[in-house]
């Protein structure tokens, strides 16, 4: 009696034996290969859909840029609103790191078209002192016009955001523009674009530190007047 020897198939007869499914069903390998391809093409498309957007997210954050802080009143003790003192911003600025520094100031003024507005309709606009970097350092630039400089900043003189322009019904600047801040009349010279980085100031009528200061005593000065004059009329009455 003998053994049998296993037998072993030859490369050529391997190929065959292995591509009879391919011969004999060439639809659905056909179909299996075309599935194949879609999936992968599909794959590949996401992934390069998703480097894209991360490349352009990226792209933006550069742009805008990612260092900005933003130092705002905190609370006391009691609760209160702390209020930062004057000589905060040139601190800030000698800290090691930092590069630029600008600040705003709130006002008590609203800001409207016509001092036919009434008071109550103040469209969510806040008026605020700022510096004259401003743009550059939170990241925006003029759609129209021009910012404050060192001689406007003195004078009745405002700049506006670009939501308080839209909000305001002042698309352009034209000459001998002007809104009613405070109860007097500011001439507008320029509009922003969208600060993406600092949002408060796209609803904001922007003016000069030492107007915004000339505008308080002018308010505080109508404000006695109107106090004694009531008093009077108390006293005749």
């Amino acid at each position: 009696m003998t053994a049998a020897v296993a037998g072993r198939l030859r490369p050529a007869d391997l190929g065959r034996v292995a591509s009879v499914g391919l011969r004999t069903r060439k639809l659905r390998a056909g179909l299996s290969a075309l599935g194949i391809a879609i999936g992968v093409a599909s794959i590949v498309a996401v992934l390069g859909l998703s480097s894209s957007s991360q490349a352009g997210l990226l792209a933006e954050i550069d742009r805008l840029g990612t260092n900005q802080l933003t130092v705002t009143n905190g609370q006391d003790l009691l609760g209160k609103t702390a209020e930062l003192p004057k000589a905060a911003p040139r601190m800030i600025s000698r800290i090691g790191p930092v590069t630029t520094v600008e600040d705003t100031g709130t006002t008590k003024a609203n800001a409207y078209r016509s001092p036919h507005i009434p008071s109550i309709n103040t469209n969510a606009i806040s008026v605020q002192a700022a510096s004259l970097g401003l743009p550059a350092t939170i990241g925006t630039s003029l759609a129209h016009g021009r910012y404050l400089n060192a001689a406007t900043a003195n004078e009745p003189v405002a700049v506006l955001g670009a939501a308080a322009a839209s909000r305001l019904g002042i698309g352009r600047i034209y000459p001998g523009e002007r809104i009613w801040v405070g109860g007097q009349w500011f001439y507008v010279i320029g509009i922003l674009n969208p600060a993406t980085l600092a949002p408060e100031i796209d609803a904001s009528v922007l003016v000069g530190f030492p107007a915004a200061e000339q505008g308080e005593q002018h308010r505080l000065a109508e404000e006695l007047h109107a106090d004694v004059g009531l008093g009077g009329a108390e006293r005749a009455a």
